[in-house]
This record gives structure tokens, sequence and C-alpha cells, in this order.
């Protein structure tokens, strides 16, 4: 069954506004190299492979490249994989048929259905089980799939779009991703350099996420003076474009770039060692092993914080297991999840709504 070119889809799934195309790509030299390989895979039709650190902007630039495609006119469907639970993101992507499960009343088309004359972009391409690996396999081959439940093949046109926080060679080595969907996938393939690595462009973003961001909040905070955007330039920015939209939204809130300034600090400081006796015997596994503790406890708060609270994303990013993550995570006092709470021991401010 084929697909018509009319075929409806939810307004929340179409385009959004995007930033200027100044803003994305900025002026470092990094950048505008990118730019350039952008310019000319956008317009041709084929799978696209996003690689990145998490924050660099991935979505950004599949939204972006969406919109100088050939498909533009078409919805733009995104799918964050590691969101969704394993067992329910098949349903998501291909949809069911009624009856096909307990509780499927009624059927129900996926994403890809979707996405039809548009792009699907898969956010987080590593996170899908090997099984549903083979099924999108199966869709970018021939084009169709069917839809759980279903005996009907269904055909649609779409660009697919796939990105990664990780090198997808290592989960191919570790067996966690299939080598022919990788192929597939990486046709053609840009890799978004972290923050730190195209510094030139900072000023320039933290001022387009003050005038938006002041605008949304409806905030009467000043400008950011040359003094604070040169400790921004000298920030190794760990959570990346993230981690500074992030922080100029505390700063539209709060007004205050000493509170910012100091949060820069925080996170340049070596912890300090505990106070040594004047006199008397150093026990020096108790001091060191405290220290790690510490400096252990920042390291997860930053990975946790980069992935926006998704432990499962942390662990990987932090190479080691779930379950080690959740004990040290209990074992640091550290919270089980993001929440209001956590954000205002911090920037002493409500959590901003994303």
């Amino acid at each position: 069954m084929a697909l018509a070119g009319t075929h409806r889809v939810p307004l929340t799934l179409r385009m959004e506004g995007l930033p200027p195309e100044e803003v994305i790509f900025g002026r470092s030299a990094v950048m505008q190299e990118l730019r350039q390989r952008v310019q000319k895979f956008a317009v041709a039709s084929v799978p696209l492979l996003i690689q990145g650190e998490s924050g660099t902007g991935k979505v950004v630039l599949a939204r972006y490249i969406h919109s100088r495609s050939s498909v533009a006119a078409g919805p733009f469907v995104s799918v964050n994989c590691a969101a969704i639970p394993g067992s329910l993101l098949e349903s998501e992507l291909f949809g069911y048929e009624k009856g096909a499960f307990t509780g499927a009343y009624v059927s129900k088309p996926g994403r890809v259905e979707m996405a039809h004359t548009g792009t699907l972009f898969l956010d987080g391409i590593d996170e899908i089980d090997l099984p549903l690996q083979a099924k999108l396999l199966q869709l970018l081959q021939d084009t169709q799939f069917s839809r759980i439940g279903g005996g009907e093949d269904i055909t649609v046109q779409i660009r697919v779009i796939c990105a990664t926080s990780r090198p997808l060679e290592h989960e191919i080595a570790a067996g966690r991703f299939r080598s022919d969907l990788y192929y597939r996938i990486n046709v053609a393939r840009m890799e978004l350099p972290a923050l730190r690595l195209r510094i030139d462009d900072v000023p320039q973003l933290a001022m387009h996420f003050y005038e938006r961001l002041r605008k949304r909040h409806k905030s009467s905070a000043g400008p950011v003076s040359p003094v604070l955007l040169r400790l921004f330039e000298k920030h190794t920015w760990p959570g990346n474009i993230r981690e500074l939209e992030n922080l100029m939204e505390r700063y539209v809130i709060l007004g205050s770039e000493e509170t910012i300034a100091e949060e820069l600090a925080n996170w340049q400081r070596i912890p300090a060692a505990p106070q040594l006796p004047a006199n008397g015997p150093i026990h020096l596994k108790n001091v060191t092993r405290k220290a790690v503790r510490e400096l252990e406890s920042r390291i997860i708060l930053s990975a946790l914080e980069a992935n926006r609270w998704n432990r499962k994303r942390a662990a990987r990013d932090l190479r080691i297991s779930y379950r080690a993550l959740l004990y040290k995570i209990r074992q640091a006092g550290l919270p089980a999840k993001r929440s209001s709470e956590t954000a205002h021991a911090r920037t002493n401010v409500p959590l901003a709504s994303d």
C-alpha cells in the first residue's frame, strides 16, 4: 500500500522556526568547513549520519538540512530513540493494527508513516535494539514496512537522518549495532564539533540565546558584558551549546552576572584537599579517597546535566554500567532524577521548562 502525498501530519511534528543561518554555523573555521559540506548534502536525498557530543546541536542541524532539502515541503518527524523504552519503540516507529496486542483497541500509524514525503530524524540511533535495527534496515532498503500485527506492506517516501553522540564503529565492535545498517545510514556523514573546538562562536551564540530567552521570560536583564563573554571564551563547555543555553537562561532570569561567573568558576575549580593537621600522622589513603569521591561526584553530575538527566546515556558517556551509575549516584548523595529542587540547589532559581 502506497501512502498519498497529502498524508496529514499533526502540527506538532512539522517544522518550527530555526535559528538564523549565521548563528547555526557561526564564524569559526571548523564550522565554515562543515557549512560547505551541509550545502552539498542537503539537496541530495540520501541517508545522512550526524555525529557529535551531546548538546552540540545535532537536532538543529538536522532540521536545517531538512529545510534545504528536496522534501522541505513535507513533515520533519523527530524521534528521540533514547527516551522511548525499547519495548515501545517499534510500535512508536512503525505503528500497529487493532488487536495486535493487549490494549491495541484501534489502529495507530507510526512515526515512519507520519514522515511520508518528508524527513524522519532518528536521534540516538545507537539506542535501538538489534531486532528493531533489522526492521529499520528493511525500511531503508525497500522503502517498505508493515505495522505490528499487519500483513500488508506500506510504501513510504522519506529521507532518513540519524544522529548519535558516540562512534558507531565502537558499537559495532561491541556487537550492539549492525554493520549493514551502519553502512546504509552512513552514505553521508557529518561530525559536529564540540563547543570548546569552536570557541570563536561562543559570543554570537550567547547573544542569540540572550535575545530569544529575554523575550520568552519577558526579562529586563541587561546585555551580557564583555567581561562575562571573556569568561565564556575561557570555559571548556563540557555540556556544549546546551550548557551555554542553560547558563543564558539563568542569566536572563536572575539578571546577575556574578552568579553565572561563580557557576563557571565552580567547574574550573579542582576539589581542594581536606584540611590536614599541623602535627600528627596523615592518613593519606583516607584523604585521597575523599578527594577522589568529590571529583567523581562532580564528573557524574556534569554527565547527568549534559544528558538532561538521562541516566542511561550518562552511564554510556562515562563508560560504566547503568547499575554502577545508580550506585554511585546514591553513594554521592546526588538526586536520582532531574528536578526543580536540583536546579534550585545549583542556581537558586526554579528550573526553566525546555
